[in-house]
């Protein structure tokens, strides 16, 4: 926040609204994704009262106009107006909802610096929300889409279609997390899994944004493409994420609209 003596500049930006918790009695601090300026921490001022302005347009998932003023540790949020307020959506769908939460702590994870921009997993997240208040796929099939393309965004892309090791076209039954892929036999390492191949296939499609296929998969190798996507990620940030236990795996819908 401002301190005696600073007087930091108004930027505004765009912004997925990533996390919320309380400050004192009356704030909030907000982690936005912003378009221009990457992840940011805010303090917004009296968004806990009942008067208040704009505390509604800062709750989490949502897509958002801001104003910010810069301070010398939290920015100030001095204006806001709601663009599409998604988690209003699925408030009440706890597996879209974990799947949301689970969305925005990866993202907070692959952006370990503040206010560095990223604009593909920018656009990544706000596309995966967009895509849960739509409901078109079954939620943990966009959650582990946005994984995989997260990952690939970072540095950290599986490979699907080739030997993670020497590059030998595929399709390879052996699966290995050390490589970081399938692998041919001649390069597989002791302990490699053995994925069903329609596994491998609907990793590639989710990682291809091919809805067609994912679709279409069955329960049987969803979940256990879940497995090997979570697995991958936490292997890379050798750290759990918190909200992914809570994520409902047994949401297989195919084709939901949401009316809402």
């Amino acid at each position: 926040m401002s301190g005696v003596g600073f007087k930091g500049k108004l930027y505004r930006d765009d912004a997925v609204v990533l996390q919320v918790q309380k400050l004192g009695e009356s704030d909030r601090i907000i982690t936005l994704f912003t378009r221009r300026h990457g992840r940011v921490r805010a303090v917004a001022k009296g968004v806990r009262r009942t008067m208040s302005k704009f505390g509604a347009r800062l709750e989490p998932f949502g897509h958002v106009d801001v104003q910010l003023l810069e301070g010398r540790s939290l920015d100030v949020v001095s204006q806001v107006e709601g663009i599409e307020l998604y988690g209003r959506r699925f408030l009440d769908d706890y597996p879209r909802y974990t799947v949301a939460s689970a969305i925005a702590e990866t993202a907070i994870r692959l952006t370990p610096v503040e206010e560095e921009p990223s604009l593909r997993l920018f656009h990544l997240t706000l596309g995966a929300m967009r895509a849960l208040a739509l409901g078109e796929h079954g939620s943990s099939l966009i959650l582990d889409a946005y994984l995989l393309r997260a990952m690939g965004v970072s540095g950290l892309a599986l490979a699907l279609r080739e030997c993670a090791v020497c590059g030998t076209p595929g399709p390879h039954r052996g699966f290995s997390l050390a490589a970081g892929g399938v692998v041919c036999p001649d390069c597989r390492p002791p302990g490699a899994s053995h994925p069903a191949p329609a596994t491998i296939e609907l990793m590639a499609a989710l990682a291809e944004s091919n809805w067609l296929i994912a679709d279409a998969s069955e329960p049987n190798h969803r979940r256990e493409a879940s497995g090997l996507v979570a697995a991958h990620l936490q292997w890379h940030l050798e750290r759990a994420l918190r909200s992914l236990p809570l994520v409902d795996r047994d949401d297989t819908a195919r084709g939901r609209k949401d009316s809402t």
